[in-house]
């Protein structure tokens, strides 16, 4: 939307960002069966830009797993809003940290029930 736009029109990489949390966030909950927080950002770059009502798919995997994080990629892809064409718009890594029901962490095999 056009609030979510820079100075110069483009999407900005803030909500790109926002956006990519969400879908590793995500991942994070399934794969580790409950709450997952992110507790840092890295690795970031914006390779392309993307256009207000460009459609935006984020793609994500999980690079490491620790005692009670998850390190996961993301990659966020727009397509043209009446076309086909494909541009790379960011990249980078999020780590999460698995929590129990009192908020703290907890070890990455210990699925909930």
């Amino acid at each position: 939307m056009p609030a979510d736009t820079n100075p110069y029109g483009g999407v900005f990489g803030g909500w790109l960002m926002s956006q990519m949390a969400l879908g590793a966030g995500s991942l994070a909950s399934r794969e580790g069966k409950g709450k997952a927080v992110v507790v840092s950002a890295s690795d970031f770059a914006f390779p392309g830009a993307m256009e207000v009502g460009d459609e935006l798919s984020v793609y994500c995997e999980i690079a490491a797993t620790g005692n009670t994080s998850l390190t996961i990629t993301a990659e966020a892809v727009a397509r043209e809003r009446n076309g086909e064409a494909e541009t790379k718009v960011a990249q980078g890594t999020f780590k999460f940290v698995l929590l129990d029901d009192n908020n703290r962490p907890r070890a990455v095999a210990e699925r909930w029930a």
